[in-house]
């Protein structure tokens, strides 16, 4: 289990001062951790006997243990993709590339959707589905084809979409940005400084922000009003982004439902634009038609 994992696993049986520790820890993660605990309980205005007490609850034998598998977790973070090679090439099992590969990244999916609260992507549905706010949606140099996925899809479900685009032209869109609008930022490991910048901004101007990232999340979750962490890890050198689109399908499939009256009349329209445009091929077309 992630240390994420196994501290909020056990935060309902914490007392207040180590809940209190823990909201310290999840905040700042994984930096608040990597201090001495002498500096983690004056953070946490608690003793470092409780700091040790929770720990203990959590499954860690001490603060030493705790912060080796920190820096493990830093070390996954940063990793490039050689090194994410290096960690699957030795423990590879005998199998055909398309059943080791697709059992994990069916296992990715799995995973990312059974942890994730149905509250509270309901509550990322309902401003996604209100139209008296803009949307705004930008990601990475990976992440970037999510976002042009999502911002297609929702462009056609609702009005004022916005997809910001990955070079500097962004700052001109952030201009617009008022209170109540939404950000959906894609960020995943190795995390892009334009990505928290834009997230940063965007906070300032009081739009409210939902993150989708990893399981060591990036670190755009401490202005995130939703953060939805999807697994990621696959036998190769490149990260498999399969979980996260498995989850905007679920948000654009929701969001279509809630407003399908308004949905339709666009739909419709949009298809007579194709029509017009010649856009898709039609059954019985000539090719010189």
């Amino acid at each position: 289990m992630r240390v994420t994992d196994r501290l909020l696993a056990h935060r309902d049986k914490m007392t207040p001062s180590e809940r209190q520790l823990v909201s310290v820890l999840l905040d700042d993660y994984p930096m608040a951790g990597l201090g001495s605990i002498t500096e983690l309980a004056s953070t946490a205005s608690v003793s470092t006997t409780t700091v040790a007490r929770m720990l203990q609850k959590t499954g860690f034998d001490g603060y030493p243990q705790f912060q080796a598998a920190l820096r493990g977790e830093v070390k996954e973070m940063i990793s490039g993709p050689v090194a994410k090679r290096d960690v699957w090439q030795n423990d590879l099992p005998e199998e055909h590339i398309l059943n080791r590969y697709s059992q994990r990244s069916l296992a990715n999916q799995k995973r990312t959707i059974d942890e994730i609260d149905p509250d509270e992507f309901d509550s990322f549905c309902s401003l996604l589905s209100d139209q008296n706010r803009r949307i705004f949606i930008t990601g990475g140099r990976i992440t970037g084809t999510l976002a042009q996925y999502l911002y297609l899809h929702l462009q056609m479900i609702r009005p004022d979409v916005r997809l910001l685009p990955v070079a500097a032209s962004w700052t001109h869109d952030l201009l617009d940005v008022r209170q109540g609008d939404v950000l959906i930022a894609l960020d995943v490991r190795r995390y892009e400084n334009a990505s928290l910048l834009i997230g940063q901004l965007c906070h300032e101007r009081g739009a409210e922000i939902v993150l989708l990232t990893d399981q060591w999340r990036s670190p755009i979750h401490r202005l995130a009003k939703h953060t939805f962490a999807a697994r990621i890890s696959v036998p190769s050198a490149w990260d498999s982004m399969a979980a996260i689109l498995t989850l905007m399908e679920c948000a654009i499939a929701e969001v279509q439902e809630r407003l399908w009256d308004s949905v339709k009349d666009r739909t419709v329209e949009l298809e007579q634009a194709f029509d017009r445009t010649k856009l898709f091929r039609k059954f019985g077309q000539s090719s010189g038609s």
